[in-house]
């Protein structure tokens, strides 16, 4: 299977920006989208192949989540079941007959780091929780702008980015739980390079100069790891302030 995960940073807007062209090039079995900042009844997308289910924010034009498949699946959850972090449309989970595919648009921690204390012992926790939880009955494959940079080599500045939402050690930690609750980082399964990044500043011409951070991410639970072909960040495409990545994964 081939599944796509992309931060449109507003689905109307990427319509008008190639999104078609690069959703019929890539010709997903399922594809995940992060901050649509819109609701069913604002898009028209022509897909007639593939169900779409849709996660969007009570508050207009903010955040919000969306995924194609082509399989329909047996179930489909929205949010996490915790009032505090559902109505942002954050979150969306399938079941499917091997596995659940879960997409999550994670809360960023903002410039002046109010929403930290939140991130971290909250959201992240909940969010951990949750995807462990689904892991007990089927291996978990999640996909989403995670907001945060992981490690040194997942952005170009780290020393002078130590304390920016995004690279804070207590956002860095969120993730080595996920990490150390087996679930893998496929891209860092084929690729050990530094200069792949997902997301890029529209200021100062940072997507032409590289100058990015990855942030977008394909984790699995550690059962699919030999099942795992290819991980891949498409960073020539355009349309977003991010850049889609995919997995191919026999499952």
């Amino acid at each position: 299977m081939k599944m796509v995960s992309w931060n449109v940073n507003g689905i109307r807007a990427c319509l008008n920006k190639g999104f078609m062209d690069f959703f019929e090039e890539v010709d997903a079995d399922i594809f995940c989208i992060q901050e649509t900042k819109a609701n069913p009844s604002q898009v028209d997308i022509s897909t007639p192949y593939h169900t779409q289910f849709w996660n969007s924010a009570e508050k207009k034009g903010y955040s919000g989540t969306l995924i194609f498949t082509k399989e329909k699946p047996i179930n489909s959850i929205n949010g996490l079941g915790i009032e505090k972090h559902d109505s942002e449309g954050r979150v969306i989970t399938l079941e499917f007959k091997k596995f659940y595919l879960v997409t999550v648009y994670t809360p960023n921690s903002k410039r002046d780091l109010s929403r930290l204390n939140y991130r971290e012992n909250e959201w992240d926790v909940d969010f951990l929780s949750y995807v462990n939880e689904l892991e007990k009955m089927k291996p978990v494959i999640f996909c989403g702008d995670l907001n945060v940079a992981h490690k040194e080599i997942d952005l170009k500045n780290p020393k002078s980015n130590e304390r920016n939402a995004g690279f804070t050690i207590e956002e860095r930690n969120g993730f080595d739980n996920l990490s150390s609750s087996g679930f893998i980082d496929t891209f860092r399964q084929f690729n050990q390079q530094p200069d792949n990044y997902s997301w890029w500043s529209y200021m100062r011409g940072a997507r032409n100069r590289n100058i990015g951070w990855r942030i977008d991410y394909f984790c699995v639970s550690n059962i699919l790891k030999n099942n795992l072909q290819t991980a891949n960040i498409h960073k020539n495409i355009l349309g977003s302030d991010h850049c889609p990545v995919s997995i191919d994964i026999e499952i």
